[in-house]
Parts: C-alpha cells; sequence; structure tokens
C-alpha cells in the first residue's frame, strides 16, 4: 500500500513538474530539436524489458499501445503553434493543464485498479509502453505542424 501511495505522489510531482516547464516553454520559440527529444530520450527507457521482470504479453503491448494512442490525441488536440515575429512559438493553452491532470489522474485510477491483478514489473512496463506510445505520436503531430508552419516563416531561426 505505501509502494502505491508513494508511486501516486511522485507520479502528481512530475505531473506538476510537467506543466511548470510547458508553461515556462511556451515563453521561448519552438525548434525541431526540442520537440523531436523527448521521445529519444525517453526511448532509453525501453532497455527496462531486457529484464524479464517488465515484459509484457501481447495483448499488454497492444492494450497499452492503444490506449496511449488515445491519449495522445486528446494531447494534440491541445497542441498548437502560433507565429510570432520571425519564430514559432507553442501557443498558451488554458486546456492543456487539465488535459493532462486529468490523463494522470486515469493513469492512476488504471494503476490502482490493474495493481491487485498485475504484477508491479509488467504493470510498471505497461506504463511506460503507455506513456511512451503517447509521447511518441504527439510529438510526431507536433513536428509535422511544426514544419507545415514553419514554410510560412521565411527568415525562420532555426
Amino acid at each position: 500500500m505505501s509502494y502505491l501511495v508513494f508511486s501516486i505522489i511522485v507520479a502528481f510531482v512530475m505531473g506538476a513538474a510537467v506543466i511548470v516547464v510547458r508553461m515556462k516553454a511556451q515563453q521561448y520559440p519552438v525548434n525541431a530539436k526540442k520537440i523531436i527529444l523527448p521521445p529519444v530520450f525517453m526511448s532509453t527507457g525501453a532497455l527496462m524489458y531486457v529484464v524479464p521482470y517488465f515484459r509484457l504479453t501481447n495483448a499488454e503491448i497492444i492494450e497499452s499501445i492503444v490506449i496511449g494512442m488515445l491519449f495522445s490525441t486528446v494531447l494534440m488536440l491541445t497542441s498548437h503553434f502560433e507565429i510570432k515575429g520571425n519564430d514559432i512559438y507553442l501557443k498558451k493553452s488554458k486546456a492543456f493543464p487539465i488535459v493532462l491532470v486529468s490523463l494522470l489522474v486515469i493513469r492512476t485510477v488504471l494503476k490502482v485498479f490493474l495493481g491487485s491483478s498485475i504484477d508491479a514489473g509488467e504493470l510498471a512496463g505497461m506504463f511506460f509502453l503507455l506513456a511512451f506510445s503517447m509521447l511518441l505520436p504527439w510529438r510526431l503531430a507536433m513536428l509535422w505542424r511544426y514544419q507545415q508552419l514553419k514554410k510560412q516563416v521565411p527568415n525562420h531561426s532555426i
């Protein structure tokens, strides 16, 4: 039980940190590197699957990817860019923190219900895959939108 409470607290602290970082990031121009590096860095976490404790069944893999991609659509709908001068910025969204907190609550509820029926290692593997399956399509969509918008800015700084 203490592990569950601790993991929930850590998840909410990390979620709050993501919201703060996202809000600060809106003050600076975006570039392709800033968009694509988070999933690249996160991909190193897949090394967890080398350890048998974290390995997933085919059904768990499919479930995690499908849920992650569904969550990513919500993030795609709340992430937009705007041109200011010769630069492209992430547009401020009042919905983003609400969406992020909602996704975090859904994740926590899933963890509480699944935690009693799935081993902790498998659950960690599932939530990593879910998070990666949410982050990657969202960031690829952002990169595509950024590239489209960049064509409209003749003197865009790289």
